[in-house]
């Protein structure tokens, strides 16, 4: 059985700015929960016993999250520069020294996936690498890094976000691998490598096989601020499961209510809200498709639509199609110029 994984958390997250100017991506939350939480859950349910993490931006707050960790065990590799997903992977290579395979996956992964599947397939398989793919609709194949598969579930070749009329297949890959140890001997030292640009291809070249899991489960990368709005939607909706939150049905809305946050008689919700811990919601304000994170302050008879607002703030103004980035006031008639 696997027991230890890489989980890859060092991403700076720039497209999910502003959000991520105060918190870095594997701790931006979904229904009010981490997606690093989320994912160690789901590792620890996988039968992954320890974990080693690469970190770099904010870092501090990662390790500071996870330092008394130990359902799987974590450490941390602090990187001071960054050297891309197999770089990230190479430094941590002597804490696999005593395993034949390992999971990688990423911080920032949001999914349903069943891991124990793919790491068994991959066992069975002989291959020295298995990629976790998922089938997306042809029209979105342009988006992503598209997966051409043998008959036998092999790999025959990679396209990188081809036009819809190029592409060979509906395949994507989905940031989850399995390695058998062997995958070091193709990562140089020292030097920025990624697996989609440089290890896979170089694989392909050598005669390795690299195999393929096709998963028809939840999967979703929350980089962009619209993957990032339809994951939680998606989870509100109960197309994916999150534990331990609990989902409100109420005034024509599905919502979620962090702890300490106290909603007025006279508040209006609307369609899909998530809500955070210790918020404070004024007299007669109007929420509908907004995500508030913990510790944000709403002033009465103000209106929020399509809005996500960080942590620590203080609304004063009604809002559409804005996102507010932590510690701020929004004082009345003053813009912040930052569309959704």
């Amino acid at each position: 059985m696997i027991e230890k994984a890489m989980v890859m958390a060092a991403g700076v997250g720039s497209r999910l700015d502003p959000l991520t100017q105060c918190v870095p991506k594997p701790l931006v939350p979904v229904l009010n929960r981490p997606v690093m939480d989320i994912l160690l859950e789901k590792l620890r349910k996988s039968g992954i016993k320890n974990v080693i993490a690469n970190t770099y931006y904010l870092a501090d707050k990662i390790h500071e999250r996870y330092k008394n960790y130990s359902e799987p065990e974590i450490v941390f590799l602090n990187e001071k520069e960054l050297s891309g997903t197999a770089g990230g992977l190479k430094k941590c290579e002597s804490f696999f020294y005593d395993c034949e395979n390992f999971l990688v996956v990423s911080a920032d992964g949001f999914h349903d996936v069943d891991l124990q599947k793919v790491m068994s397939l991959h066992e069975k398989s002989g291959c020295i690498a298995t990629m976790a793919v998922v089938p997306v609709d042809m029209e979105e194949v342009s988006n992503y890094g598209v997966v051409v598969a043998n008959d036998d579930g092999t790999v025959a070749e990679f396209q990188e976000k081809p036009p819809v009329s190029e592409a060979k297949s509906n395949c994507i890959n989905t940031g989850i691998y399995v390695f058998n140890k062997r995958i070091f001997e193709f990562i140089p030292d020292n030097e920025k490598f990624d697996f989609a640009k440089n290890v896979f291809p170089l694989l392909l070249e050598s005669g390795e096989k690299i195999n393929t899991c096709k998963v028809y489960n939840y999967w979703s990368d929350i980089g962009t601020i619209s993957q990032y709005l339809q994951s939680n939607k998606d989870a509100l909706m109960r197309k994916v499961m999150v534990s331990g939150v609990d989902i409100v049905n109420k005034y024509n809305a599905k919502f979620v209510l962090g702890e300490n946050t106290i909603l007025p008689e006279n508040v209006k919700i609307y369609d899909a809200c998530i809500i955070g811990r210790n918020c404070k919601i004024g007299e007669n304000a109007e929420l509908r498709n907004v995500i508030l994170w913990d510790g944000v302050e709403i002033s009465e008879n103000v209106c929020l639509e399509n809005v996500i607002v960080a942590s620590n703030t203080l609304i004063e103004m009604s809002l559409k199609n804005e996102i507010v980035g932590a510690d701020r006031i929004i004082e009345k008639n003053v813009r912040i110029q930052v569309p959704v």
